[in-house]
Order: C-alpha cells, then sequence, then structure tokens
C-alpha cells in the first residue's frame, strides 16, 4: 500500500540493530529495558482485513522502530517515528495510540494495564529527553542557517545600493554637461560654429541617455530581488506565526487532558502521561513499502495582492447578544464500541450500486440521521444573523457564501454513515428561545430518497432545501453527489438566493483510514440583484502544493464586475477582501488567462469551532451534533429522536440495533406494498411513466419556485401550532 498525507516530508529510518533474543514467559508485551532502550512485543493495529498484528518495537534514541520479529533488527525495520513530534494518548486500559503530526499513527496494544503504563513512562520520558535534544541542535542551526541567508541578500541588496549610487553621480555630472551645452546653444549667434555645438549637445544628450537607462536597469534589478525575498521573509513569517498558533492550541489541549487524565487516575501509584492530540482509527499502517509525503503551500491566499489598509465593512464588530439558555444540553454521548467488522465480506458484491440499495449494518453508521445531519447546516446561524443586518447585497453575499462553506465543517472527520431516514420520519431542532431560530425536516421521498428542510429565524431569514442523494460505490472509494437546491431568503431587503452542494468522496473504504474531502463548484445566486459568488472546492492531490480543502471564491455584480474575493479552507476558517482593482495577469494551466486582484486586508468571516474534548471517541460529534438525539419531551411520534435502532446503537447495543433496523426496514416495505396496491384500486391504468406510490408528505407540498425556478418541497406549516396543541394523531406509525 502506497500512502500520501501530512504536511511535512518524511523518510523511513531504517536502524541497524543487534539482534535480540525473544522475550521469556509467553507472546504478551513484556517490555525490557538496557541502558537507553526499551523493547518489546506489543500488538498494532494493521487494517480492517487483519485487525491487530503482534510485532517487536524497539525504543532507543528518541525513534520507536518496530520489525515483524526480532530477527529482523538486523536487517529491515518496518517503520520508525520520531518521538520528539510525536502524539502519545491513551485510548483505554491496555490500548494506546501514537501519532507523528498526523503523518503517521500507530494505534498499539499491550497485554495489560500495567503493561501499557510502563511503556507509556518510557515513550514520555524518551519524548521528553528527544524534544530537549531536537530544540539544542534545531536552535543552532537555524540561527546559523538565518543569519547566513540575511547576511548574504544583505551583501547583494548592499551591490545593488553601490550600483545606484555611480549611476546617479554619473547621471548629475552628464546632466550638468547637457545643460551647459544647451545653455551655450541659447546664445549662440547663426554661424560657422553652429555644428560643432550641435554635434556636441547630441553627444552628451546620447550619454544622458544611456546612464538613465543604466540607472533603470539598476533600479529594476533591485526591485525584483528586493521583491523576491521579501515574499520569502513574509512566507518564512506567516508560517512562524502558524506553528505558534498550532503550538499554542497544542499546549492547551496537552493541559485539560492531563487535568482529565489526573481526576481519571487520582490514587494510581504509576503517574500517568500527559496526552496531545489523538487521532482516529481505523489507520492502516503501510509494513512493506515506504511512506511518501508532500509538503502542503502554506499560504492559501497567495493570489491576492494585499496593502495596508484595514478593510471598511458595515457589519457588526462585535458578536451578537447572546440568549441564556432555557435548559442544559448534553455534552456527552456514549463512547463508541471498538467492534471489528470485515468490510471487505459486505461490500465486496457492492461496487457500482447504490448506496440507498446496500444492505448495510448500523457499524457503518454514526447515531444521527440523515435528516438531523442536514439539520447540522445550522451550526454557524450567525453567519446569516450577520447577514440579515448587511446594507450591501454585495456584502451579504459574502456571509452567505461563509455559510455554504461552513457546513462542510462537520464532515471532516464524520465518515460514519447516518441513519436512511423512513418515509415519513421527521426532526424538530427549536432553538428559537436559545439562538432564535427552528427548523423541522421531513423524508418526502423514498424512491429516489428524498429529504425536505424548512429553518426560520426571528433575526430576519428563512432557509430551506430538499436534498436527494445520489452516490456510487467504485471499490476504493464512495462518491456521493447531493441533488437539489438550497434557498435562503431575508426579509428586510427581499434578497433571494440559491445554491447547490458539492460532491463528498470518502477515500478507503476497504483498506486504510478513511478520509472525506469535498470537490467542485458552487454558484451562489441573488436572484433578486443578480449578483453571483462563484466558489471553487479544490479536490486533494497527491501532487499539490496548495493547502488541503482550499475554497476559493469571488464576488461579482450583475454587470459581471468583482468587488469581494473569499479565500480560507472548508474545515478550518473562511476570510474575505474587498477588492480594490484587478487587472490581467499570465496565462494559467489551461491556457485562460488570469486575473489579479488587489484588495485591501482581509477580515476573518467564519472560523470552525472546537470539537468537545473527548470526540474521538463520540464519532466526531460536534457540540451541537452531541444535543441532536438527546430525547426531548414534547416532539412528534416520527422524530428521529424516538427511532429505536438508532437509540440502541447509541447505547452501543449494536446487535439489537442491527436487528431493530431490519425490523424497520421490512415494516417500512410492507407498508409501501400495502399503498402501492390502494394506489392501483384508484386507478388501475395509471398513466405511462407514473409510479403508482402516491405518497403525499405531511408537512411539506412540492411547489415550482418562479424566483429560482426550480421545483422543491416547501413547509407548508401546521408542525409547530400541532406541536403547542399536543396532536399529532395526523402522524403515520412508522416506528
Amino acid at each position: 500500500l502506497r500512502r500520501t498525507s501530512g504536511r511535512h516530508p518524511h523518510l523511513r529510518l531504517r536502524l541497524q540493530g543487534a539482534r535480540q533474543r525473544p522475550p521469556t514467559g509467553g507472546g504478551g508485551a513484556t517490555g525490557k529495558r538496557r541502558e537507553n532502550m526499551y523493547k518489546g512485543w506489543l500488538f498494532k493495529w494493521t487494517n480492517y482485513i487483519k485487525g491487530y498484528q503482534r510485532r517487536w518495537f524497539v525504543l532507543s534514541n528518541g525513534l520507536l522502530s518496530y520489525y515483524r520479529c526480532q530477527a529482523e533488527m538486523g536487517h529491515t525495520c518496518r517503520g520508525t517515528i520520531n518521538l520528539a513530534t510525536a502524539n502519545i494518548a491513551v485510548e483505554d486500559s491496555c490500548n494506546f495510540v501514537i501519532s507523528n503530526g498526523g503523518a503517521q499513527t500507530y494505534h498499539l496494544k499491550a497485554s495489560s494495564e500495567v503493561e501499557r503504563q510502563r511503556w507509556i513512562t518510557a515513550l514520555e520520558l524518551a519524548k521528553a529527553k528527544a524534544v530537549r535534544m531536537q530544540d539544542e541542535s534545531g536552535e543552532t542551526q537555524a540561527r546559523g542557517s538565518h543569519t547566513s541567508e540575511v547576511q548574504s541578500t544583505l551583501r547583494t541588496l548592499g551591490s545593488k545600493v553601490e550600483d545606484l549610487t555611480t549611476c546617479n553621480d554619473l547621471i548629475v555630472k552628464h546632466g550638468s554637461a547637457l545643460q551647459r551645452s544647451l545653455s551655450e546653444l541659447e546664445g549662440l549667434q547663426v554661424g560657422p560654429d553652429m555644428g560643432e555645438k550641435i554635434r556636441q549637445v547630441t553627444e552628451r544628450a546620447t550619454l544622458f541617455r544611456i546612464t538613465s537607462n543604466a540607472m533603470i536597469n539598476a533600479c529594476r534589478d533591485f526591485l525584483s530581488i528586493a521583491q523576491s525575498h521579501s515574499k520569502r521573509w513574509q512566507k518564512a513569517l506567516q508560517t512562524e506565526r502558524e506553528q505558534r498558533i498550532r503550538l499554542e492550541e497544542t499546549l492547551e489541549q496537552l493541559a485539560k487532558q492531563h487535568n482529565h487524565l489526573e481526576r481519571a487516575f487520582r490514587g494510581a501509584t504509576v503517574l500517568p502521561p500527559s496526552l496531545s492530540g489523538v487521532s482516529g482509527k481505523g489507520d492502516a499502517s503501510d509494513e512493506d513499502d515506504d511512506n511518501e509525503f508532500f509538503d502542503a503551500m502554506e499560504d492559501p491566499t497567495g493570489f491576492i495582492t494585499y496593502d495596508e489598509l484595514s478593510l471598511a465593512s458595515n457589519s457588526e464588530s462585535s458578536p451578537p447578544l447572546e440568549l441564556e439558555p432555557v435548559r442544559q444540553r448534553r455534552t456527552r454521548i456514549p463512547d463508541k464500541p471498538n467492534y471489528y467488522l470485515n468490510l471487505w465480506s459486505i461490500m465486496k458484491n457492492c461496487i457500482g450500486k447504490e448506496l440507498s440499495k446496500i444492505p448495510m449494518p448500523v457499524n457503518f453508521n454514526e447515531p444521527l440521521s440523515m435528516l438531523q445531519r442536514l439539520s447540522e447546516d445550522l451550526e454557524y446561524y450567525e453567519l446569516l444573523d450577520k447577514a440579515a443586518k448587511c446594507q450591501s447585497s454585495l456584502e451579504q453575499m459574502c456571509y452567505v457564501a461563509a455559510f455554504t462553506v461552513s457546513s462542510y465543517s462537520t464532515t471532516v472527520h464524520r465518515t460514519g454513515k447516518p441513519f436512511n431516514p423512513l418515509l415519513g420520519e421527521t426532526f424538530e431542532l427549536d432553538r428559537i428561545r436559545e439562538s432564535g431560530y427552528r427548523s423541522i425536516c421531513e423524508q418526502v421521498s423514498h424512491h429516489p430518497p428524498a429529504a425536505a428542510h424548512h429553518a426560520f429565524s426571528e433575526k430576519g431569514w428563512t432557509l430551506r432545501q430538499e436534498i436527494t442523494l445520489a452516490s456510487k460505490f467504485r471499490g476504493k472509494y464512495l462518491s456521493i453527489m447531493p441533488l437539489g437546491s438550497i434557498q435562503c431568503m431575508f426579509d428586510k431587503s427581499n434578497n433571494h438566493y440559491s445554491w447547490k452542494k458539492v460532491t463528498t468522496t470518502v477515500h478507503n473504504i476497504i483498506v486504510g483510514k478513511l478520509w472525506i474531502d469535498q470537490s467542485g463548484e458552487i454558484d451562489v445566486v441573488n436572484h433578486k440583484t443578480g449578483d453571483r459568488c462563484h466558489l471553487k472546492f479544490a479536490p486533494y492531490s497527491y501532487f499539490s502544493r496548495d493547502v488541503p480543502r482550499k475554497v476559493t471564491g469571488v464576488v461579482t455584480d450583475k454587470d459581471g464586475k468583482a468587488h469581494y474575493v473569499l479565500s480560507g479552507t472548508w474545515d478550518e476558517k473562511m476570510e474575505f477582501s474587498r477588492i480594490m482593482q484587478s487587472s490581467k495577469g499570465e496565462n494559467g494551466t489551461e491556457g485562460k488567462q488570469r486575473t489579479v486582484y488587489q484588495t485591501l486586508k482581509p477580515k476573518e468571516i467564519w472560523r470552525k469551532n472546537p470539537l468537545p474534548e473527548g470526540a474521538e471517541n463520540m464519532y466526531y460529534f460536534s457540540s451541537l451534533a452531541l444535543t441532536l438525539n438527546e430525547p426531548e419531551e414534547g416532539v412528534a411520534p416520527t422524530d428521529s429522536r424516538r427511532r429505536p435502532d438508532q437509540r440502541l446503537m447509541e447505547e452501543g447495543r449494536w446487535d439489537e440495533a442491527n436487528a431493530e433496523k431490519q425490523r424497520l426496514e421490512e415494516k417500512q416495505r410492507s407498508t409501501r406494498r400495502e399503498r402501492e396496491r390502494d394506489s392501483v384500486k384508484a386507478v388501475p391504468t395509471p398513466e405511462e411513466g407514473s409510479h403508482p406510490d402516491n405518497y403525499q408528505a405531511l408537512w411539506f407540498e412540492k411547489i415550482h419556485d418562479s424566483v429560482s425556478g426550480e421545483t422543491l418541497h416547501v413547509y407548508k406549516g401546521g408542525y409547530w401550532d400541532a406541536k403547542e396543541q399536543g396532536s399529532w394523531e395526523m402522524c403515520p406509525d412508522i416506528f
């Protein structure tokens, strides 16, 4: 298996060591210490097919290496992690994880909790020593390298300054001579000396022109060198800032997890280690080939030229007033059980099929319905609150575009598949007293599966969408193509926006660590003003030097004139900048002429909320997602919270959940057959091409929107009145 990921290039280290005799006393992880070396057997997670495999690990000089057996130590190292840059995390009593900045991840299991603690202690001590040594050597090398580069650049710039000084002296000299000749020419009477004087003036004018050209060329060289090194220094400074921010975040997480361990293990005889970031399980290590890594581009907005002016904005700089929550929402759900399942035994016969037609056990799911995932689009509702206050439709477009990008931020680690909603299933999200909005979703069609969503805010906006998912399993990856339209309307301005979603791709379905990418283009259109924002989600490429998950966009008016640029990533943050000037640049890779925008200083418009503590054990749910399946009184009997198979899965009772899932699906098929029989009785000879299932949604009706030109299900009202009255007799029995 050949794998590429991470932000920095690494080379596998092959260590030469003496052959060691196998440990005595069975096959457990019995670590042995000799001077600065610690070694022993551990079980290492390889992939979903092989599971955990017994490997011989050696800790020496700040490097953790492993081999298939002790005899390999003299010739074949299977992998090495430098502890100086590694994160060490405890999963449970016997399991722990070592991750090298996201590039390499080892999921390890010891034979006992005591043995695991011995390894953790040895690893932490080795890491601390390796960090000290690396800091000392790195500081010396960096200081020398940086000093040498700066001195070389200063020498080059100094020589160019001397050239400019020499050219300046020559220009002054020849300019004075030319001026004297011109003065003499003015006082000269017409006569035989006229030709000689004119020749002198011409000669001196030529010298002056040559010297001036030399001066101009020297200035151009100086400017080119200065600009080149200025960009490099700016990029280096930006890299240092990003590294400092990452370090601060890591230290903050370290402190939180250290406190958590102290509470959990208070009274233990062995001091527990502190934790750094924990990566999700499922990384299949490459035990036969070298791993390859490529640099990512540090600057995601390199195509923009900035000046030092600040961005004038009509939006409020202070955050909106937060309403006091009326109830305390939950912050945890039961940890995800560690169930092993052979994916290939289920997926090998499903290549090329629609995802909705594949009988999937709950082992591949997360304990949320697709309707609840759809409601998660509202996590960053504040962007629409701010958009509703904008006086400028172009600036409002920036906030709407940032909202469309923010909906993908929850998917970056969410490799679990949401439950397919049953026909007639609903989900309400009532945050009217806490956040000023409420939403209702309903599964309005089964073939093809389609969900309708309506959200209303007291802050002056309405969001509605109908999403149908088309998906194909391709063997190595799964493509999910959302079909349907999303619309947002603002009460104050009557601006009506619409857009569609991009393609989601889940990679490494059978072997390897699952990872998700978003790719494609989105056009957000204001149907009232003609404004448009074209967003481009760049697909991840092993060979691209762009920052992963990059998103760029340009906001234009109805005449096509660009006013704002947006840039960032769909999993972290977005910025927007006002365009002051645009010009045509060099041709791009496809022969098209690029446009270069000169903008004001960028302003952050959206940033992803941090995940809650322990999210890696809770399906990587956000704080909002943790509350979506929380039991709540007064909801409709068709609400996703009442779905029994989903509830059993959340509680960790997966076998019972699978049985319930099969029962619900068979009940849905039986109900559909009865509905089709009734439809045939009512219309014995249906029209050609029509479907005998005449199901009608309960809370939504299908209409043609004349503004956007889309046909979709729109909320027809009645749900919240029914909830207030507690009258649900019209709801079908689906659970």
